[in-house]
């Protein structure tokens, strides 16, 4: 692996971690982190009473950019892993599921957005 990607990778899980202890000080249970399914990788996986959260965990510049990077077709791939879980862990299966976004941009708080899109 060439330096350049292993310093995105080295940045990537610092920002799962922090994202990660962000979300339990907030009442989350992380469920899972870097959970990899058939249909792709999920960043975090948390739970806070009956809602399941997939969590994609976005580095930018900005936050806005943080955000923005989040692709319909990255929101299709993580749907449909999320759609994998229960099978993964069956108490899960009643749980109702939203997919938010943790956007870190150098020098700033993590900004963590509920409900950052609705899967069909």
């Amino acid at each position: 692996m060439n330096s350049k990607r292993q310093a995105a990778e080295a940045r990537g899980r610092r920002a799962e971690t922090l994202a990660a202890w962000m979300l339990r000080l907030k009442g989350y249970r992380i469920v899972a982190t870097r959970l990899r399914t058939p249909l792709g990788e999920i960043d975090l996986v948390a739970k806070r009473g009956k809602l399941l959260v997939i969590v994609e965990v976005k580095t930018r510049a900005s936050a806005d950019e943080a955000i923005a990077s989040v692709s319909a077709r990255q929101q299709q791939r993580l749907a449909a892993a999320a759609g994998w879980v229960p099978s993964w862990r069956p108490g899960l299966a009643d749980c109702d599921i939203r997919f938010d976004v943790v956007a870190m941009a150098p020098g700033r708080w993590p900004q963590h957005i509920q409900n950052a899109w609705i899967s069909n």
